[in-house]
């Protein structure tokens, strides 16, 4: 034994050499490689391996140099590969071979952490999650963007995650204030609901996502930016969610960029993130831009390996795997006595020419508990948020709300969409006072009402304020 060193030191120093024994005990001697055979668009096809849709392997690019791929298919002998790097310079015939998740730069492990776990099936390579992610922005790979060196301390966590039950997940019972007056008024959000934002370019969706992101009363905040314009990454994270709002946040980009494999994946990390947080017993704020730019990239690697294309050109998959995200969110299921926690989720659907009949948009409302339209005609007359409170709805609202609310809610939309029916009239003089005493009384409130829906970025209300508000709009009013 050596003297003078503390015990609790050669105990470490035992156990990261035990570590690192297991670890050279079960390196293997040999290694199966394969040859790529044929480099077509997105997809490598590699013979000579034997391995799993979903496993991660690496592909030599010259010497010492690899860039990583996953298996997306298989033909007889053949491998479909989808790289997550630019093939630029590939030679002819490389070499590939399975991916060493103990070996890889995607777990940044501090030393005294335990081994890597085995591959996931269905991913290959398990990525980086813990607390000590709050505040960094991450690649799909779990890589540092922010320029802050690695975590100090991080758990290797596969991708995929156990399906909950849904017989054992906890109801929908609670609100979530997530600063916005037309949003916990009228469309008020429930812990653990999974909410979509339709909304075509330019119309405030960004902004609208950075204000819940700084007022939400959810403990973690998890924002998935993928698919988006890079510039748009930055100026997300500066403008529209803020220090404070990055403080209790993590990040992880994946932008329009990078390979569609990596847009994928970047989804399916955030996610993986959130439920991470949720199993800790905490209420998530999942915020995912966008829904679409996850099917497009679906969309981009199905018709590269030949699968047909169905609706619009997307082909079936994609409205498979639309579900299989959305689903891992929601409400927790309760562990040993300890409360659930809860992922309420927002992601927005792009509707290309503000069509919500797009094929993804209309998917997308069928799987979410609700939905917020943004109105490209509100954005351009200065009505900020521009949300079409019409057009819009919450399904979970009458669960979790007062009775006496709801009947505001239900009043409010009455006279606003009687206001909206009969503008023109007004507008012209042709409406005569008197004549319909629901119209008489929406010219009266609608001043009021558009007050009401407007906000200005830097203000935030909570959900009672919002709630009295609403109640004031209507006092001594008969119904």
């Amino acid at each position: 034994m050596m003297t003078g060193q503390p015990v609790s030191t050669l105990a470490r120093w035992q156990a990261q050499l035990s570590l690192a024994a297991d670890r050279v005990e079960k390196t293997p001697l040999s290694r199966a490689t394969g040859r790529i055979t044929k480099a077509t668009g997105l997809i490598l096809e590699a013979t000579g391996l034997e391995l799993a849709v979903g496993a991660t392997c690496k592909v030599e690019m010259g010497p010492d140099q690899w860039i990583l791929a996953e298996v997306v298919g298989f033909h007889d002998e053949t491998l479909y590969l989808m790289p997550q790097a630019n093939i630029a310079g590939l030679p002819k015939k490389s070499r590939v071979m399975l991916a060493d998740s103990a070996l890889s730069p995607r777990v940044p492990l501090p030393d005294t952490d335990q081994p890597a776990p085995a591959s996931a099936p269905d991913r290959g390579q398990a990525l980086p999650v813990g607390w000590s992610l709050l505040g960094r922005v991450v690649d799909a790979n779990g890589k540092p963007l922010d320029g802050l060196g690695l975590f100090d301390q991080a758990q290797a966590a596969s991708l995929s995650a156990e399906t909950i039950n849904p017989l054992d997940r906890a109801p929908i019972s609670s609100v979530l204030d997530v600063g916005v007056r037309a949003i916990n008024g009228l469309l008020t959000v429930g812990l653990g609901q999974r909410m979509g934002l339709f909304a075509g370019s330019g119309v405030g969706k960004s902004v609208l996502l950075g204000m819940m992101a700084r007022y939400t009363k959810a403990d973690v905040v998890v924002v998935g930016l993928i698919g988006e314009r890079g510039r748009e990454v930055k100026e997300f994270i500066e403008q529209n969610l803020g220090k404070d709002g990055l403080a209790r946040s993590v990040v992880v980009a994946a932008p329009a960029d990078v390979s569609p494999l990596l847009r994928l994946q970047g989804a399916v990390y955030a996610t993986r993130l959130a439920e991470f947080f949720r199993d800790e017993g905490k209420n998530v704020l999942l915020i995912m831009d966008s829904l679409t730019r996850y099917a497009m990239a679906q969309r981009e690697i199905a018709l590269a390996i030949g699968e047909p294309p169905a609706t619009k050109g997307y082909p079936p998959s994609v409205f498979a795997k639309l579900p299989a995200l959305v689903e891992r969110t929601g409400m927790g299921a309760s562990v040993n006595g300890r409360p659930a926690g809860s992922i309420t989720a927002f992601y927005t659907v792009l509707t290309e020419g503000d069509d919500q009949q797009d094929p993804i948009a209309d998917s997308a409302r069928a799987i979410l508990d609700g939905h917020i339209v943004l109105s490209r005609s509100l954005a351009e007359s200065g009505h900020y948020p521009a949300i079409d409170i019409e057009a819009s709805i919450s399904r979970v609202m009458f669960a979790i709300v007062q009775k006496e609310q709801f009947k505001h809610v239900h009043r409010f939309k009455q006279l606003f969409s009687s206001y909206q029916r009969n503008r023109d009239l007004v507008a012209v003089g042709a409406y005569v006072p008197g004549s319909d005493a629901q119209i008489d009384m929406a010219i009266e409130k609608y001043p009021f009402l558009e007050a009401y829906l407007r906000q200005d970025i830097d203000e935030r209300v909570s959900a009672d304020q919002a709630a009295r508000e609403l109640a004031s709009l209507f006092a001594g009013v008969q119904r």
